[in-house]
């Protein structure tokens, strides 16, 4: 796949747009609602958020490693392993969604700032090579999904 600016746009747009879509999502709702599961299978908002900030700090952190040095090698860390060190799923959803925020906002000023040939930096990850529009448009469209999810259990699908 040849990376094109398009692609980098659009990438952003949905990094930028899951905070919104969650802080539109839930409110004025409660925190039991937020918490509350649909069935035994499903996670509530708040473990959805928590599960969208591990990810976000594990691949976020790749991105960042790939910016800082030439093709680092790093551990493949996995965002459902790296939750079970975080207090995520303790906090209150509207803290963790100002946490969530503030990660995202730092994320983004890197992002933005880039040069179109710094997107291809990249990182061995679990003996694949990863680039930093790779990590990036995983997260992003790892997010929208579950924004969909959230909005869909919340009852709030085209609220924007």
């Amino acid at each position: 796949m040849k990376l094109t600016p398009p692609d980098i746009q659009k990438c952003l747009e949905l990094l930028s747009d899951t905070p919104r879509r969650f802080t539109t999502a839930s409110e004025n709702m409660d925190d039991s609602r937020l918490g509350r599961k649909p069935d035994p299978a499903t996670w509530s908002a708040l473990e959805t958020l928590a599960h969208l900030r591990s990810c976000a700090d594990v691949w976020g952190a790749s991105i960042e490693s790939m910016l800082a040095g030439q093709e680092p090698v790093l551990p493949d860390i996995h965002p459902r392993e790296w939750i079970k060190r975080t207090d995520y799923l303790t906090l209150q959803y509207s803290d963790l969604l100002q946490a969530f925020s503030c990660q995202r906002g730092r994320l983004l000023e890197i992002l933005n700032h880039l040069e179109f040939e710094a997107w291809s930096h990249g990182a061995q990850i679990g003996g694949r090579r990863q680039t930093v529009f790779i990590q990036a448009r995983r997260m992003a469209i790892h997010e929208a999904e579950h924004c969909m999810q959230v909005e869909k259990m919340l009852d709030r699908v085209g609220v924007r």
